[in-house]
């Protein structure tokens, strides 16, 4: 006797196609880079969401880990990526995965910009980045400069609304 397969469950009528035009996003600024919500969690039913990032010269976010799989996909530029404490460079082109959990960051230190898309799952992340983060103009547009108070008040409001979003800042990478 063979073992039933199975079964796909049916279509959920309550779900919508998505199509994302980038006059209608939403695009956040935070640590210098702007990052475009393309793709929530609310549109995929918690699934994933996908966010397109521009990272200017010298952009990155800080060292961190959080508890969900976040995925990279080079489209232009190259960026070096901290995975464990090893550094990599990452060029267009290239896909890099880093497991759920795993201490890493991202830094551009070339002298373009790069472009890439990042996808998280299960979702999550875009929302922390829109609490966070500030509204800009477009997908290229930088977050205004912030003076050292508003920085550190940034910082500290990161901090208090990180565990919230299952994303813990580290001294390294």
């Amino acid at each position: 006797m063979s073992a039933a397969l199975p079964t796909i469950p049916p279509d959920n009528p309550q779900r919508a196609l998505t199509l994302a035009q980038s006059d209608n996003l939403p695009h956040i600024g935070l640590v210098g880079d702007t990052y475009t919500i393309t793709v929530t969690g609310e549109q995929t039913d918690g699934r994933f969401c996908l966010i397109d990032m521009h990272i200017p010269p010298g952009g990155g976010p800080p060292p961190h880990r959080h508890d969900f799989e976040e995925t990279f996909i080079l489209l232009e530029g190259e960026m070096e990526a901290t995975f464990r404490g090893k550094r990599s460079t990452v060029r267009a082109g290239e896909t890099l995965n880093i497991p759920a959990n795993a201490p890493h960051q991202f830094h551009n230190t070339s002298s373009g910009a790069v472009r890439m898309l990042c996808i998280c799952s299960p979702a999550g992340q875009e929302e922390f980045f829109m609490e966070v983060g500030v509204p800009v103009a477009t997908r290229t547009t930088p977050p205004p400069k912030l003076s050292e108070k508003e920085q550190a008040a940034f910082i500290e409001r990161v901090k208090a609304l990180a565990p919230k979003y299952r994303t813990e800042l580290l001294r390294e990478a």
